[in-house]
């Protein structure tokens, strides 16, 4: 008789926003598409880039940068719309880059509680280590929420 055995590993896409790395759980991924041009629509936040028509279905596109803060950069070929889906909800996310992805067991994985980030705490799920690396781990539902 055989015994299932649970692993523990979880595997994350990792993209970057300038230096710093994050990840997002890779069952929360539906494709990463080139950077295409989107339609802006009134009366929505701030980081709510606007929408995009993605093989006919309308998607709402956060900028990443906006939704954390951080300064503005200009696009390069390097820029991607990570397609994610969490609960009911489908957006993009414009990411500076995303170089790959990663495999991390629960041992690699610290909690939040003393963590700290110029981005807020609430979309913070963990931190990955990678060797020297730290790649901080965000709740893609937190993310796509509007406020």
């Amino acid at each position: 008789m055989e015994e299932s055995v649970v692993s523990s590993v979880n595997q994350f896409i990792v993209f970057k926003l300038g230096d710093a790395e994050y990840g997002m759980n890779i069952q929360d991924i539906s494709t990463i598409e080139q950077v295409m041009p989107t339609t802006r629509v009134p009366k929505t936040p701030d980081y709510l880039k606007g929408v995009i028509n993605l093989r006919g279905d309308v998607i709402p596109v956060i900028d990443m940068r906006k939704r954390f803060n951080l300064p503005p950069a200009e696009e390069t070929e390097d820029t991607r719309i990570i397609i994610v889906k969490a609960g009911e909800v489908t957006a993009g996310l414009i990411v500076d880059s995303v170089s790959e992805v990663l495999r991390l067991d629960g041992s690699s994985i610290e909690n939040v509680a003393n963590f700290t980030n110029e981005i807020h705490a609430e979309y913070i799920t963990g931190a990955g280590k990678v060797g020297d690396r730290i790649v901080t781990l965000l709740d893609t539902e937190k993310i796509v929420t509007l406020e």
